[in-house]
């Protein structure tokens, strides 16, 4: 016969028991108690995980909100360069850039960012943001691009490039200036980007001021030539270091148009009719302004990547919406990169 060892059990009321000092389960650690025979409602203190655990039937199930860390890298779709009827355009500011991996430094050349808290069975929201489109002729400002985000942590669209007498637009990263007059490029926000180019000359070779990068600020379009696209920022968050989120280089009406920035900024067109390259796809890059009606780059669409502890968690299969490449790991990690899309995701 079984034996019930007690300091003491207290009155009773109904169907409650009151013990007068803490109940303490039976402790085993995760191979203990996969040796157990073990029946529906049987439950355990798991020395491995710290957690209660009861066995459904069919397997041990933990108690309490079960929580695990995220990193990420998170990059907003980039803005298009600016159009223009007979000057240089300003070209389109990078997406904004937020980096929680390792030590890496986010936007701006800011500090890492804070790493996510996620808890297990509960539905976070992913999108990706897609770039600016292209724009041509007459004074026309490009397009913004669009956000991406994980739940609360969003990355903002890239500003667009400026026209022939408009400014750049403000954005994660700003766009360049547009070339008529001395006119000022976009502002880029703190922790994500950087600004964008000025014009500081009112007349040949109305150059376009070049679009803010995740790491630098757009060159100002002056009498030598436009600005450049500012860089951008690597991050080897998926264990190989890739460069992304460069700002699109100016127009120019008399000569080249202005490179680049590193990470996939579109380059700027030139020599009177030369249209914009776009910022390359899943860099959140800014697309290159453009010259007299051609038409300007497309801003390059963002991404997010999200890697955690491969013994933490476990993905779901079925991420509706969304487009990804699937787990892949690295070492002792496991990450998963989506390129376009919104949806819901869960983690067990």
């Amino acid at each position: 016969m079984s034996t019930l060892e007690t300091n003491a059990i207290g009155k009773y009321s109904g169907n409650n028991v009151s013990v007068d000092d803490a109940l303490n389960l039976k402790s085993y650690d995760t191979a203990g108690r996969d040796a157990l025979t073990s029946v529906a409602g049987d439950s355990i203190y798991n020395t491995t995980t710290g957690k209660v655990e009861y066995y459904n039937g069919s397997a041990w199930v933990a108690t309490g909100a079960s929580s695990f860390a995220i990193e990420y890298l998170i990059i907003a779709g980039g803005g298009s360069g600016g159009g223009s009827s007979q000057t240089g355009s300003g070209g389109g500011g990078a997406g904004g850039y937020l980096n929680s991996y390792a030590s890496e430094t986010s936007g701006g050349n800011s500090s890492t960012a804070t790493t996510f808290t996620t808890y297990k069975d509960t539905n976070y929201t992913v999108s990706v943001g897609g770039g600016g489109a292209s724009v041509s002729g007459g004074d026309v400002e490009g397009n913004e691009g669009t956000n991406s985000f994980f739940d609360f942590a969003v990355a903002i669209g890239g500003g667009s490039g400026g026209a022939r007498v408009r400014d750049g637009k403000g954005g994660g990263s700003g766009g360049g200036s547009g070339a008529q007059t001395i006119q000022y490029g976009g502002n880029g926000l703190p922790l994500q980007g950087k600004d964008g180019g000025a014009v500081t000359t009112a007349n040949t070779p109305y150059p376009g001021g070049g679009g803010g990068g995740a790491s630098a600020d757009g060159g100002d379009g002056t009498s030598g030539g436009p600005g450049a696209g500012g860089n951008g920022l690597s991050s080897s968050i998926t264990s190989s270091a890739v460069t992304r989120a460069g700002g699109g280089g100016g127009g120019n009406y008399n000569g080249a148009g202005a490179s680049g920035g590193t990470g996939g900024g579109g380059t700027g067109g030139g020599n009177t009719t030369t249209a914009g390259t776009s910022g390359t796809v899943n860099t959140g890059s800014g697309g290159g302004g453009c010259t007299n009606n051609a038409a300007s780059g497309a801003g390059g669409s963002g991404l997010v990547i999200l890697r955690w502890a491969t013994a933490d968690a476990t993905i779901g299969a079925t991420r509706t919406g969304l487009v990804d490449g699937g787990v892949q790991t690295d070492g002792t990690d496991s990450y998963i990169v989506f390129t376009g899309g919104e949806g819901d995701i869960t983690f067990s």
